[in-house]
């Protein structure tokens, strides 16, 4: 089947249906059955059959997530069956109370409940006729909500259809794992962008985006727990969830019945340990009674049924007092402010600081000393403060002026909310840090200079920037405590060798330019090879102005992979006078490389270009290295000159998109190594 003429229509059919169970095993089961690469010629095939005949395009395709244009509102959608709250409970004695109201409710029948996580997302109702997915609505008011079934079918595990031709109306929680949601803040905080303060905000923000195209750059995903009238579908609501991932719906993997009061205590009280193991955020547990009948005959009040209950975690949130604020200096000179508070216990650890973000976000709060606070951990993140709950008399935080490391005036770059000390080679707090991203690995690749060793140079004031580095001898380390003859020996033997097989792409990936990485750097560094031949063109150049950019920058541009945010990064960082003095000490200490010509003729991947995106076994930059060895060209973006997208775990589906837009083949880490060995 290579085009729509060449087909028949049962054809078609059978190939969209194949390709949505593809989908299904990815995003529901976890259990691909074909490569990425089969994947991807298997949906390239359904597109261009599509393309061709328009009129066979079936609504459940998987080609059909993403495609309507933006809305001006969301039309509201008024439910049968109303979506109520459940009552909360919050340590096992109430718990036991809930279970002595069924118990007397039912006449002490024998009874089952259903225990499942409760994930903190946002609730959804979805409608399927005849198994194809018809609508999807928010909970709103639990009796009326909005319509978003566009935003819904950009959900990469929401099935489009079901495996059974049915009429089915389910319940669930679109949420947003803590990979995603620090991978999301991550790239908006590299784009100087405001960041998101919790995974639910960004799934619920993200949910009612009048775009579904931007919805679908956002890595939504889906459960299930609960089906209208499930009784039609199993004898149990337990059966019913088995029923429901049958039909191709994600539900919980963590599940379980308990058959007992005593059975659901230790249910529960397992819980205990395992939930910062969920990939999500969950705040408790919800607990439900698997008979039918039994639900029934107890019924509901106003508010809540009464054969289901949640059982709250303890509050990843709590208030507790500012006691003090501490200034910080990272590696990229951003200062930033962090809340020093009275010990609170929160989600099992003692928490003795919160980050206060950006000094934006103090003034937003008007957060100062003695201040009653809300403090917030969610998941992995660093806990934060969210609001003020009580002022004291106490003097409000002010950004400070200098930096408290080295004492140089501050100064916020265009359209970056930090305070930046731009002393970025010198100061001591960013020297601590630059130091150990000026060894690393995929940078000048120095062993055994680690933070340790790196703030004991500090400390004996060995080290003033990293071009002191290749000064030291062994003598100077052996006077230091933690050094003794051979690991003296080996350090400086590893300087030597980064001063001998450095790169220019190295050297410049390696002093830490904002927004410039080893992608960009290689890029930079094949045009100029020298840093020489960079600082000529820089001191050619007038000054790129707010408006216009200077001929630095414009030149830059040109190159393939370098915008203009990096192109203006690159100039502002050059041009700061104690970043060239340390460039220069650089050189005269022999630290100068040239970047070798590369001969892309002679490689296996010669004229191929790649991007490499998503969660991979190695870095990134020792990838792309050996892409760029082999002949092959690395960039940023996926483009209709990209050869291949070299997919890792959680990649995200707006290069993937961008990838089936362009026709581009989607390889997985172990095709990439068979295309390097020739494969």
């Amino acid at each position: 089947m290579s085009g729509g003429a060449e087909v028949t229509r049962e054809q078609y059919e059978r190939l969209a249906a194949e390709v949505a169970e593809h989908d299904r095993r990815y995003y529901v089961e976890n259990d691909p059955t074909v490569s990425d690469r089969e994947y991807d010629e298997l949906y390239r095939r359904l597109r261009d059959i599509e393309a061709k005949r328009p009129d066979w395009v079936l609504p459940w395709s998987p080609t059909q997530r993403v495609g309507h244009e933006p809305v001006s509102e969301f039309p509201k959608v008024v439910r049968e069956t109303p979506m109520l709250s459940l009552d909360n409970t919050y340590d096992i004695q109430e718990l036991r109370a809930f279970h002595e109201r069924v118990m007397r409710g039912l006449g002490d029948e024998p009874v089952t409940y259903v225990v499942e996580p409760k994930v903190d997302g946002i609730g959804i109702e979805l409608t399927y006729r005849t198994g194809v997915f018809a609508l999807g609505a928010t909970r709103g008011d639990g009796v009326t909500g909005e319509d978003v079934t566009s935003n819904l079918r950009t959900v990469r595990g929401l099935p489009l259809a079901l495996t059974e031709s049915l009429d089915l109306t389910v319940r669930g929680e679109v949420y947003i794992t803590h990979e995603d949601f620090l991978r999301v803040n991550e790239a908006r905080s590299a784009a100087n962008l405001s960041i998101f303060k919790n995974a639910r905000n960004l799934a619920g923000g993200t949910l009612k985006l009048l775009d579904p195209r931007l919805v679908a750059e956002r890595p939504l995903r889906v459960t299930f727990y609960e089906a209208v009238g499930g009784e039609r579908l199993a004898s149990t609501h337990y059966r019913v969830l088995a029923r429901l991932r049958q039909l191709g719906l994600p539900t919980s993997p963590d599940n379980a019945e308990a058959h007992s009061f005593e059975e659901l205590r230790e249910v529960v009280e397992g819980w205990e340990g395992r939930r910062d193991d969920l990939p999500y955020e969950a705040d408790g547990l919800v607990i439900k009674l698997n008979s039918f009948d039994q639900r029934r005959a107890l019924g509901a009040t106003a508010k809540f049924p009464r054969w289901a209950i949640a059982y709250k975690f303890p509050a990843r949130q709590m208030t507790t007092r500012v006691v003090d604020l501490e200034i910080n200096v990272g590696r990229t000179g951003a200062v930033t402010p962090v809340a020093e508070l009275e010990p609170v216990e929160l989600s099992g650890t003692t928490v003795r600081r919160a980050s206060l973000h950006n000094w934006d976000q103090v003034a937003r709060l008007g957060v100062g000393y003695g201040d009653r606070v809300l403090v917030e951990k969610a998941g992995e993140i660093i806990p934060q403060v969210l609001t003020v709950t009580e002022r004291s008399s106490g003097a409000r935080f002010e950004p400070p002026d200098k930096c408290p490391s080295c004492h140089t005036p501050l100064s916020r770059e265009e359209e970056r909310v930090a305070l930046t000390c731009p002393n970025r080679l010198a100061c001591p707090e960013q020297l601590l840090a630059s130091l150990g991203f000026f060894a690393g690995r995929s940078q000048m690749n120095i062993d055994g200079l680690g933070e340790k060793v790196a703030r004991a140079l500090l400390d004996a004031e060995l080290v003033q920037d990293v071009a002191d580095l290749f000064a030291l001898t062994e003598d100077d380390l052996l006077a230091l405590d933690r050094f003794a003859e051979t690991s003296a020996r080996n350090l400086i033997r590893a300087i030597e060798r980064a001063r001998q097989t450095a790169t220019f792409a190295r050297l410049l990936t390696a002093l830490g330019v904002p927004h410039v990485g080893g992608v960009a750097a290689k890029a930079i560094a094949q045009r100029y090879r020298t840093m020489g031949s960079l600082l000529s063109l820089l001191d050619r150049s007038d000054p790129s102005s707010a408006d216009a950019p200077g001929a630095f920058v414009r030149e830059l541009m040109d190159i393939e992979g370098v915008g203009e945010t990096i192109a203006r990064s690159l100039e502002r960082f050059l041009r700061e006078p104690h970043v060239r003095q340390v460039i220069e000490k650089l050189a005269e200490r022999g630290v100068d490389p040239e970047e070798p010509i590369e001969t892309a003729a002679g490689g296996g991947l010669s004229g191929k270009t790649f991007v490499i995106t998503g969660t991979l076994s190695r870095p990134r930059s020792e990838i792309a290295r050996r892409i760029q060895d082999a002949g092959g060209k690395v960039t940023n973006s996926v483009s209709k000159s990209t050869s291949y997208l070299v997919a890792g775990e959680n990649t995200g589906r707006a290069k993937l998109s961008a990838a089936g837009k362009h026709g581009v083949t989607v390889v997985s880490e172990d095709d990439l190594e068979r295309l390097l060995e020739g494969s």
